[in-house]
């Protein structure tokens, strides 16, 4: 039955049939339609999330009572979420590259990794895909650090496909510690438990499954034989991230985790570089650039990436005289979004996310913004005698081209977006959770793998957070496991199912000029998807008996 505006809406996990499994069932139809669709027949994605979003309505006004007019105001919250931050941070990053492509300094970019690494443009995607990315993962987050090193990792002269893939794996054990922890910072708070703890038990964890990610990197870009060739590489590389997750995590700062640890990657395998070459196949041997390059032309063609970094790390990082996070912050408007302030959550209290927060200085979309713009003046200013030509005008007009170019993705985020924030207001997403911690000891197992359907539902391992993390710890008590370590991994689950998430493929595939094969790119990363969250699931089960119980932090 339907109610009016003036009453309440409060989601159930029993809404159909009064039964857990027929509700989480019913459930799960938008999110089954929505990866047989793209990834079985192929349909474009953008009509497969159309497809899953009419499902979610109907399953949420029919099944779960709620009223028609709250369930199309969560779709149209969920498409402006869509639009900022997360589509305004994915246009930025592309106008990125695409300066410095218009401009003719893209083959400058590509000379500079070549020369670091060796010619090899295997060893280039650990640098940038793994090492450079996870370091924007770090400081920003929200889909920024995905585009970025797509673009990069794509002029290059890689294959696009493999390089998506590459990129979205090489990032997945970062999100946990993305935009400087929020998500180990906000499953903590809903968890009831300390996020300092929290954080340390997933920089034990990581580094383990941190293990075999630089040589899946190098199996996407070249098979068995980038591992055999590279394997002394792809060591170091995660010698350094796994290093240095671990000890910032338990001795320093759990928000600077995938920062420090990014930077120590870099580090050791630039260090590596010096000393070490491998043979080169010569289809991912770097194009020889016919000059050296001089000092400005290197520092001009990098302008981009070091001026983002730079911008990031005092936006997320300087308090000293003025805490610049804090000021960012107090500009965000935050508003009740209408027609939604009776939605509340399943304990009945007032639900966090109808108030929607507009981020328009804060947001690292706005920062890659203000770096576009400087690197558009920087670039009409100093154009090397006038072989790299690129009026002031023709930089920002060359956003507006950006814009029409990445329509198509930016339709597919918003529909999803809006899927997610109908699954999560209704109750669905919560109904398959707690159908999951149903399971009772076994959950050990599958906790994991709910921060992986929280994260590829909603693209974000902090929702994954907020909408799991009072149930993780529910479900511990119950089952009598460690709820640290459930907190824990559902961040750690989360990152690995962004792999997934139908928001990541598309902004992958617009990312390396591939929009329409976000199909093509789910089948070919969800076996390492799965295969990551399975080895998760096994080392939580091992934690939870104490056999690998020095895990967990305490």
């Amino acid at each position: 039955m339907l109610i009016s505006l003036t009453e309440t809406f409060i989601p159930s996990i029993t809404a159909i049939g009064g039964s857990l499994t027929i509700t989480a069932l019913v459930s799960l139809l938008p999110l089954v339609f929505f990866f047989v669709a793209l990834g079985a027949f192929s349909l474009p994605t953008h009509w497969c999330a159309a497809g899953a979003l009419i499902i979610a309505l109907l399953v949420s006004i029919l099944g779960f009572n709620m009223p028609l007019s709250m369930a199309g105001m969560s779709a149209v919250e969920g498409a402006a979420f869509g639009l900022i931050p997360i589509i305004y941070i994915v246009v930025m990053a592309v106008w990125l590259y695409n300066l410095t492509d218009r401009s003719g300094r893209a083959k400058d970019v590509q000379a500079v990794f070549s020369a670091v690494g060796k010619g090899d443009m295997r060893i280039q995607g650990l640098l940038i895909g793994y090492a450079f990315c996870g370091l924007l993962e770090g400081l920003a987050g929200f889909g920024a650090p995905v585009a970025i090193a797509c673009t990069m990792m794509w002029a290059l002269g890689l294959h696009p496909i493999r390089a998506a893939i590459a990129v979205m794996v090489g990032n997945a054990l970062n999100v946990g510690f993305g935009a400087m922890a929020i998500p180990v910072t906000t499953v903590a708070k809903l968890g009831g438990d300390d996020a300092a703890l929290v954080g340390a038990t997933m920089g034990r964890i990581t580094p383990i499954l941190l293990s075999v990610v630089p040589f899946l990197m190098l199996f996407i870009l070249d098979g068995w034989r980038g591992i055999k060739e590279g394997w002394l590489a792809a060591l170091v590389a995660w010698v350094g991230m796994g290093t240095g997750v671990y000890l910032t995590s338990n001795f320093l700062s759990y928000e600077l985790a995938a920062v420090v640890g990014s930077l120590l990657s870099f580090a050791l395998l630039t260090l590596l570089l010096r000393f070490w070459t491998l043979a080169t196949p010569e289809e991912f041997r770097s194009p020889q650039p016919t000059e050296s390059l001089s000092g400005s032309r290197v520092a001009l063609g990098l302008l981009p990436y070091w001026l983002v970094v730079i911008v990031f790390a005092v936006a997320k990082l300087w308090k000293l005289g003025v805490d610049i996070p804090a000021t960012l912050s107090a500009t965000d408007i935050k508003f009740t979004w209408p027609a939604l302030s009776g939605v509340l959550g399943m304990d009945g209290q007032p639900n966090a996310s109808v108030t929607f927060t507009l981020p328009w200085l804060s947001s690292p979309g706005t920062m890659l913004l203000l770096t576009g713009v400087v690197v558009a003046f920087v670039y009409s200013r100093k154009s090397s005698g006038g072989r790299f030509n690129l009026p002031f005008k023709q930089g920002m007009r060359t956003l507006l081209s950006t814009v029409y170019n990445l329509r198509i993705a930016i339709l597919t985020i918003c529909l999803v977006m809006a899927l997610a924030y109908v699954m999560n207001f209704s109750g669905q997403t919560v109904a398959i959770g707690a159908w999951l911690a149903a399971t009772g000891a076994a959950f050990a197992f599958l906790s994991p793998f709910l921060g992986g359907i929280g994260t590829a539902v909603t693209g974000s391992a902090t929702s994954a957070g907020a909408l799991f993390g009072n149930l993780q710890a529910t479900a511990a008590q119950t089952a009598d496991l460690p709820a640290r370590l459930l907190l824990g991994v559902n961040e750690v689950g989360g990152g690995i199912g962004k792999i997934v998430s139908p928001q990541n493929l598309a902004i992958a595939a617009g990312a390396v000029k591939s929009e329409g094969s976000e199909s093509e790119i789910l089948r070919k990363a969800a076996p390492y998807s799965l295969t990551l969250l399975v080895l998760l699931g096994l080392i939580t089960v091992l934690a939870s008996n104490g056999i690998l119980g020095f895990l967990i932090a305490s």
